[in-house]
Parts: structure tokens; sequence; C-alpha cells
């Protein structure tokens, strides 16, 4: 279970994804399973369940006989989503949940991280979190695409067009499904929050913190590798740079690595200069 999960669930929660989890784990590890046709057809149980309230309430009830969610959930989706998804998702209505909404939001991590393993089985989910990571940048630069994206009243087809349209042929098939679904759930917060937090996610697949870095000028290959080292000597582990240039800094960098701000910069010089003067 990933940091970033555990703490957006109650206790009970928690338990029941670490369950659902542990069997994604042993269908991963069967022979033929597809984890990106996996994290597909669970995605669409997750579009199915946030746009049914009475079926979310049905298989969310943790008051109710597990037996009779399990059976529920196979009469509906046997045949419409694979036989390794319908078994994780067995399991998972089989657990008892906090409320329907965080089985929702267990079933889209368990999506993800179906997709994730694909990108590892792979050898590309450094690509993939290099893109996920530009992607969010753009949107949070462009306002109005952000504002396009994140609008809950316009249909979900249309966003995850208007997200094909703009970056399918640029990336990798796992990075458009994960965006897709960022901007296709409406989770009251908005497009640029849900894809920072798929950076972060990808990251910690990676046993890594994202450090955010906003240089005046591109940093060239040894500067990375440089900055890298020292960052870990800091924290205590691996970090994963994520640069952007800005010229407005006038130089050096500005770090952010969690709730962390190491501003270098001279233009962060210079407004504390002007804040001792003050």
């Amino acid at each position: 279970m990933t940091q970033t999960t555990q703490t957006s669930l109650h206790a009970a929660s928690r338990e029941a994804l670490a369950a659902a989890e542990s069997r994604l784990a042993e269908v991963l590890g069967e022979a033929g399973t597809d984890p990106a046709a996996l994290g597909g057809d669970l995605f669409a149980v997750v579009e199915l369940l946030t746009g049914e309230i009475g079926l979310r309430r049905a298989l969310g009830d943790g008051s109710s006989d597990p037996g009779a969610r399990k059976r529920l959930a196979t009469s509906l989706l046997t045949g419409k989503i694979s036989a390794p998804a319908l078994s994780v998702l067995e399991t998972a209505v089989g657990q008892r949940w906090s409320s329907p909404r965080e089985l929702v939001d267990g079933l889209e991590s368990l999506g993800r991280s179906a997709l994730l393993t694909s990108a590892e089985k792979a050898g590309n989910l450094d690509t993939v979190e290099d893109e996920l990571f530009r992607i969010a940048r753009i949107v949070v630069g462009k306002p109005e695409l952000e504002q396009a994206l994140s609008d809950q009243a316009a249909p979900a087809e249309a966003k995850r067009k208007l997200v094909r349209d703009l970056f399918g042929p640029k990336v990798q098939a796992v990075t458009l499904t994960l965006v897709e679904q960022v901007v296709a759930r409406r989770s009251g917060r908005g497009v640029g929050f849900g894809l920072d937090q798929l950076v972060k996610l990808t990251a910690e697949r990676r046993a890594r913190s994202v450090a955010y870095i906003v240089s005046a000028s591109a940093l060239s290959g040894e500067q990375r590798e440089q900055l890298a080292e020292k960052l870990q000597g800091i924290y205590g582990r691996p970090i994963a740079l994520h640069v952007e240039v800005d010229p407005r800094l006038g130089g050096g960098l500005v770090v952010r690595v969690g709730d962390e701000v190491i501003d270098g910069s001279a233009a962060g010089r210079i407004a504390a200069l002007r804040r001792q003067l003050a």
C-alpha cells in the first residue's frame, strides 16, 4: 500500500485495501495476466460505481453480508471485465470498508498499481513518471486547460478525448490511461492536484521521493547527478528530480521536497533581503 493511499483512508479501509492488494499481487503473478488490461478494467468499475450511487452503496456497505456483496459483483460484471479483474474486485467488495466512497478510492488505487506494474514489467516506469510530471506542469501552467479538465459538469468522455488529442501520440499508453482516469473521476479537487499525486505515486513505486526543481537555466546531466546525490545525503533516501526552467529566477535553484523549500535563487535572495530591510 502506498503512503499516499494510506493517509487518505480510515483504519478499516486501510485493512480492506491491504487485503485487496495481496490478492492483486497474487493475480499479477499468475501466467497470462495482463497488468495494463487489469488496471483498465478496475478503472471501468471505478467509473461505474462513481455514476451508480445505489450500486456503490450496496457493494461498499460494511454492515451487509460479504458473500452477498461478492455475488452481486459477480452477477453484474461477469463477462464484462476480465477474470483476473473480477477476482480482485470480489476480494475488495468482500472486505469491510469505512464507506462506499473509500471502496471506490481503493479500487482506483488498485487500478493504478496494476498499470504501474505493467510499466515496470516493460522497463519504462521512469518514462511514465517523467511523462506524468510534464503533463502535470503543462496543465497547471495553463489555467484554462486545467479548468476545462477539472469541470465536474463536463462529460467524462469529452475530457478524455481532450487528453487523447493533446497527449495521446506523445506518451506511453499507461501514462495516457492514468491521466484519463484523473480527468474522468469526479474527485472534487483540481486535475493538477490529481496529476501531482500520480507523480508522487510513481516515485513511491520506485522507492524514491520527488524533488521539484525550478532552475534559472537548464541543468546538465552532471549537474542533475550532483544535485540528486546532495539531496540523497540530506534526506537519507534516493530522490527523483523533476526540473522546470524559469529564467525569471535570475540564477540558482528553488528545490521543493514535500513541504520543505530550499530557495537558492537570485530572486529568492533578493526577496529575503527586502524582508530584512523592511
